[in-house]
């Protein structure tokens, strides 16, 4: 019989996620330390579902409480800015118990919004196919689909063909500078410490040039330390380093979560970006991580990011809009006229950013007097 509560996060619920994690893939973004993580620092309001079979525990999905100027209150995943998977951790033998149930729980508490946005859904997970099944006739609207880079085994990588020679030249022409290295350091001390040369690397970068580098914002900063201290105290974070002559020139930000990693965000020095600093990093890392006993590597990647080059695995994932009542309710049909106008608006800027700018100056008329 599983039953359903609803928490703030919780550190004391790290044991009995130890245990779900190592019979079913978990999702690093839901480790409990993460989400307390990101409740500490403000970054936002997360309400965790605990599905539980007497003292076991057989499901956790942690859900964000969000409010969208004037649209009325919802939950999405993932919980927090800065995560890449919204799927739900549910142990394999309970999913047709725990889905409907987390639902059902939702419905029912008056406090909780019943629209849910889902992006970054793995649409290849077997919790995708539990939640559609669970939601039966319920009102759902598919935002988008596509597919992501991932590793299923180390035979995704590219071996062969044009890529796998240029990682070879680059690799060759930058040994050709000096002693080159690769460096993951585990222990959460050194994490600490080595995060800040990412940090250091990334706001240095095009994106701090843009605003969107961590540095670019105090709280966002705040936030990311907090959180892969948590993370790397569990083991389930490290900052693997690319070095020249014991300069750092790429950092890659790994997580961790049983036999899966995930490649969370990449940096590295603009100087040496002839090399393809970031792609070598990958590639060495990935060979590191698969003999050091990793199964599969989530890339946590858009359509179009690099990773595309280097691997030939695809899982595909899913934005969905969904309301946990028997039919549609009004904050669902203006959540979905807001995706509507979101989408608009995002494909407005990708035309845009198409046109060549500034644009050419029209030839002026010459007007003759008679």
């Amino acid at each position: 019989m599983v039953s359903v509560e609803i928490r703030a996060p919780d550190l004391t619920l790290i044991p009995h996620w130890e245990a779900l994690a190592r019979r079913t893939p978990a999702n690093v973004f839901m480790h409990p330390a993460a989400l307390c993580a990101a409740a500490a620092a403000g970054f936002a309001m997360v309400h965790v579902l605990l599905a539980w079979d007497g003292e076991l525990l057989v499901g956790l999905w942690a859900l964000r409480e969000r409010r969208v100027r004037f649209l009325p209150a919802f939950l999405a995943a993932p919980p927090y800015d800065y995560a890449f998977v919204a799927s739900p951790v549910i142990d394999p033998k309970y999913a047709d118990a725990v889905m409907p149930a987390f639902l059902d729980v939702i419905a029912k508490a008056r406090k909780l919004p019943n629209v849910i946005e889902l992006k970054l859904l793995d649409g290849d997970d077997a919790s995708m196919r539990a939640l559609i099944n669970a939601l039966g006739g319920r009102p759902l609207l598919k935002l988008s689909e596509r597919a992501r880079p991932f590793l299923h085994n180390a035979g995704e990588r590219k071996r062969a063909g044009s890529t796998a020679k240029k990682l070879r030249q680059d690799w060759n022409r930058l040994s050709a500078l000096g002693a080159v290295a690769v460096s993951n350091e585990r222990a959460a001390d050194a994490v600490r410490d080595v995060f800040e040369i990412f940090l250091k690397l990334e706001s240095q970068s095009w994106k701090g040039q843009s605003g969107t580098a961590l540095l670019s914002r105090e709280s966002d900063a705040a936030f990311a330390r907090r959180w892969i201290a948590a993370l790397a105290a569990h083991g389930g974070a490290s900052v693997a380093l690319l070095c020249v002559e014991g300069k750092p020139i790429a950092a890659q930000v790994l997580l961790y979560s049983g036999t899966m990693a995930y490649t969370w965000k990449t940096a590295f020095d603009a100087e040496f970006s002839k090399f393809s600093p970031g792609a070598l990093l990958i590639d060495k890392t990935s060979d590191a991580l698969f003999a050091s006993g990793t199964e599969t590597i989530e890339s946590c990647s858009p359509a179009g990011s690099f990773m595309e080059h280097l691997w030939t695995g695809r899982r595909t994932t899913v934005d969905i809009l969904v309301d946990v009542s028997a039919r549609k309710s009004l904050p669902f049909i203006l959540a979905a006229f807001g995706e509507h106008i979101y989408a608009l608006a995002r494909d407005l800027r990708d035309r845009a950013r198409t046109v060549p700018w500034p644009l050419p100056k029209r030839k002026s008329l010459a007007v003759t007097r008679s």
